[in-house]
């Protein structure tokens, strides 16, 4: 089944404006993540440009930097390398209150904190052709002086990872097991169904912490941690949609040509029940988003520097009663409003394909 522009499910689709809304959400999402680097104002790897002088500042807050050249000069970074990974910062940013130029040399005002400042001298040769710029922080810094929105834009990267890597791994392993019990019930369907009763016993944060820690910490690891825990509503799904076609005209037509049973679940009974997988992968996708996010609050997640909105919360939620609350609140907004939009495109799915029963 294709939701291609002719198809009756895509033209019910286009009709609801909830799931119309979260695919747009999840369009831009997915535009940010891809091209993060290039949105970013800071666009190191990571977005992890330290400035400790400037930590912990309010929405708004703009400063000045004089931009000293690194000791080893970095070549230029390539437009695929810069996509992928960033790209590492050729200056030093040191703030400042005020500068003047004398000379062949810029002689500086360096903050340190509230009234309180440094005075520096540079060589021009030593700065950047333009040695002093000013930059805005929007969302403002966090308390090592890092830029919220460039993290909370790279962030979206590691959190669409997490869903995409999840839904492939629970979708491949539920679709496999659901598929192989509900075809060939008797002992198989036992056995599996077992095993799946076993899984869904476990707490999902349990499972996940066991194999977080057996596999490590890590980006990877806990995309694989998060996945191997939510195949099981997959697998019940796929059984019962199994289950019920198993029996169709078309099946039995099948298996008396001769076909395998490999192709007839493959090629005949998988395509005509991807209505329902679709609508579970996207609350799958969901969920993932969740997880990952309180395992990075949690600590046993995605590890510094890299940016995830979990992490963020983490470094950030003593500020939420103190005087800059925005610094947890603003990854919190983007969590809440990306699980929202695929919850949206799920429920616009499931009406759409007149998915019935419940998930």
């Amino acid at each position: 089944m294709s939701l291609n522009s002719n198809h009756p499910a895509w033209s019910r689709l286009k009709k609801n404006k909830g799931a119309m809304a979260g695919l747009f959400v999840i369009v831009m999402a997915v535009l940010t993540a891809i091209f993060c680097y290039f949105i970013a104002p800071d666009a190191s790897p990571y977005a992890n440009r330290i400035i400790l002088e400037t930590g912990g500042e309010k929405p708004g807050f703009a400063s000045r930097f004089l931009l000293v050249k690194k000791e080893r000069q970095l070549a230029e970074t390539g437009f695929f390398k810069r996509l992928l990974s960033g790209k590492p910062d050729r200056y030093n940013y040191v703030p400042i209150t005020n500068y003047k130029i004398s000379g062949d040399s810029v002689i500086a005002e360096k903050f340190i904190d509230e009234g309180l400042t440094e005075r520096i001298a540079f060589s021009k040769s030593n700065l950047a052709d333009q040695p002093v710029v000013t930059k805005k922080y929007r969302l403002g810094t966090d308390s090592y002086g890092r830029d919220i929105l460039s993290r909370l834009i790279v962030g979206t990267r590691v959190s669409l990872s997490v869903g995409l890597i999840t839904v492939i791994i629970s979708i491949s392993i539920g679709l496999l097991l659901g598929s192989l019990a509900g075809y060939y019930r008797g002992k198989t369907d036992d056995v599996i169904m077992w095993f799946i009763n076993v899984i869904w016993s476990i707490p999902t944060l349990l499972l996940v912490f066991a194999i977080t820690l057996a596999l490590g910490k890590g980006f990877w690891q806990v995309f694989i941690a998060i996945g191997l825990t939510m195949w099981v509503n997959v697998a019940r799904l796929v059984r019962g949609q199994v289950l019920a076609v198993r029996e169709l005209q078309y099946v039995e037509a099948g298996r008396a040509l001769g076909y395998k049973d490999i192709r007839i679940i493959a090629v005949h009974i998988w395509p005509n029940i991807v209505g329902p997988v679709l609508v579970i992968a996207a609350a799958n996708f969901a969920s993932a988003i969740v997880i990952e996010a309180g395992l990075s609050f949690l600590g046993v997640g995605v590890q510094p520097p890299m940016p995830s909105w979990g992490l963020m919360i983490k470094e950030n939620y003593n500020f939420i009663i103190t005087q800059n609350p925005m610094l947890a609140l603003a990854p919190g907004f983007a969590i809440m409003i990306l699980v929202l939009a695929f919850n949206l495109l799920g429920n616009g799915l499931r009406d759409a394909l007149n998915v019935k029963g419940k998930l």
